[in-house]
Order: C-alpha cells, then sequence, then structure tokens
C-alpha cells in the first residue's frame, strides 16, 4: 500500500479495518453521454468510479456493513445517483449470502469477503492521516483525519448493530451510508441530527466537487479548486460539531443489561437521527 494507494491484498486484511470496494460507474446526461474531460481533473476524478461499498472486517472472510434491501445495493451513496450508471456486472452471490441480503428495507449483514468485493479490489481505509495527505487524495471515502478506535472497540459497534437484528436507522444517500457505519464503528463518532449531511467522505467530497463545478462553470477555476479543498476538510468527521461519541464499553453494559432491550438502549444514546426526531 503506498502513498497514492490504498489497495492491499488479502493477506494484509486484519479483523477491525474499514475497507471498500469500488465499482465501476458512468455519469450520463439525458440526451447521451457526458464527457468527463470537459470538466477539471479533480471533478473528473469524483465524478467517475464513485460507486463505493464501505465495511468493517471481522475475520475469518467475514465483512460486516450497512446496505440496503430490494435490490438497491447498486447505488452509489451520493446525490450523484440520479446522473450515475453502474456499468458493473452482476456479481454472482455465494448461497449463504445471497440468503443474507434477500431482504427488504435497510440492514446491517454480514457477507463474506469475495460477495463484499463482487470482483473489485480491496483496499484500506485511513485513519489519522495528515492534512497534505488527506488533501493529496481527491477523491472522498479513503481516508479522514479522525483517529481510529482500537480494533476490539470497533469489533464490539459493529457486532452490537448486528445483535439488534442489523439496525442502524433508514439508508440515507448523503445522512446515513455504508461508509457512515463504518466510520462510526472505527471511531465511535455519530451524527446524531437529522438533515446534517453525514460522516461519509464520498458525499461531503462530492458536496464539495458541486460548488466547485458551479465556479469553474462561471470561469473561476483555481478559487473552485480552493472551494474544493476547504470543503473536504471542514466537513471531515473530525471538525463536525454535530457529532457524539458512543463508546465501546457503553454498548457493552447495553448488552448485559436486563432492564432494557439493545434497540432501547441504543436509542437512548444514539440522538435525534436514529429516533425519528
Amino acid at each position: 500500500m503506498g502513498l497514492f494507494s490504498n489497495k492491499i491484498s488479502r493477506e494484509e486484511v486484519k479483523p477491525g479495518d474499514h475497507i471498500y470496494s469500488w465499482r465501476t460507474a458512468y455519469v450520463y446526461a439525458h440526451h447521451g453521454s457526458l464527457s468527463l474531460t470537459h470538466f477539471p481533473l479533480y471533478v473528473s476524478i469524483i465524478l467517475s468510479n464513485v460507486s463505493l461499498y464501505a465495511g468493517i472486517y471481522v475475520g475469518d472472510n467475514k465483512v460486516i456493513h450497512f446496505t440496503r434491501g430490494g435490490g438497491r445495493q447498486t447505488e452509489t451513496g451520493t446525490f450523484l445517483d440520479k446522473l450515475v450508471v453502474s456499468s458493473s456486472p452482476n456479481y454472482p452471490q455465494c448461497l449463504v449470502c445471497k440468503d443474507h441480503s434477500s431482504f427488504n428495507g435497510d440492514k446491517v449483514i454480514t457477507s463474506c469477503l469475495d460477495c463484499f468485493l463482487a470482483g473489485g479490489n480491496l483496499y484500506l481505509f485511513k485513519y489519522n492521516v495528515s492534512r497534505s495527505s488527506f488533501l493529496a487524495k481527491p477523491r472522498g471515502g479513503t481516508c479522514t483525519l479522525a483517529p481510529s478506535d482500537p480494533p476490539e472497540d470497533v469489533l464490539v459497534r459493529a457486532n452490537f448493530q448486528l445483535h439488534m437484528d442489523g439496525w442502524f436507522g433508514d439508508y440515507d444517500v448523503t445522512e446515513n451510508n455504508c461508509e457512515d457505519f463504518a466510520i462510526y464503528c472505527k471511531t465511535g463518532l455519530l451524527v446524531c441530527k437529522k438533515n446534517r449531511f453525514g460522516t461519509s467522505g464520498q458525499v461531503n467530497a462530492a458536496a464539495a466537487a458541486s460548488l466547485a463545478l458551479a465556479l469553474h462553470a462561471c470561469g473561476l477555476t483555481m478559487l473552485g479548486v480552493g472551494v474544493y479543498c476547504y470543503g473536504r476538510v471542514a466537513s471531515d468527521v473530525s471538525r463536525n460539531g454535530d457529532v457524539i461519541k458512543v463508546p465501546a464499553k457503553k454498548l457493552v453494559s447495553i448488552l448485559e443489561s436486563d432492564r432494557t432491550s439493545p434497540r432501547e438502549g441504543w436509542l437512548s444514546i444514539a440522538g435525534p437521527k436514529f429516533r425519528g426526531e
């Protein structure tokens, strides 16, 4: 794994790692294909290959991840869903994972590593990176300035959501997606307010790029670059003032309690977004 690539081999992945994979996609307009060569480089990178799948590797070739049922897993997780069509073939799932993914609604599930990657490459999300390294990766969803908690805490959070029958609130492409789940498991940081972008670097990068693209259209390309870089840093989970920290030991105490159900205990600490307020 080098400075500009987060790609790793299967032998390198460890329990508690936040892993992800990209899906090939293309952007289209109502009247034909939209060439990415018309945009600045940083915008082109974001608009290409935008479909990201993130999860927590828990060992034994298994990944815990937050997903959507009803055949909606191919959506990108950003507002670009209306513009992006996946061009990757449907990957045949193994019988066990096919059974796990046969549901409607939104759910935290476990998949084997092969089915999670669906033929894609394996990447490791980086934590506690420097600001220069953060900005050196123009595509969001690959790293964060925030530090990670120990692997044992990460595994507690991921398995806790599985214990609640996979409940992690409603999947929302901008507020609560698979990357938000993985970042929560790694850091314990949870955006607790409704109608706010979550912790997903992919979503926040896309939002910053949309403003930068508008400036580019006005002939202010260099200003757009600055706005994009500032927007990415300012929206990183480490800078978000609307997050709460969920200690892993608090979840353990909820599981051991006889006075409340795990879901009730979770809702007592998770904030209004998850309580539907």
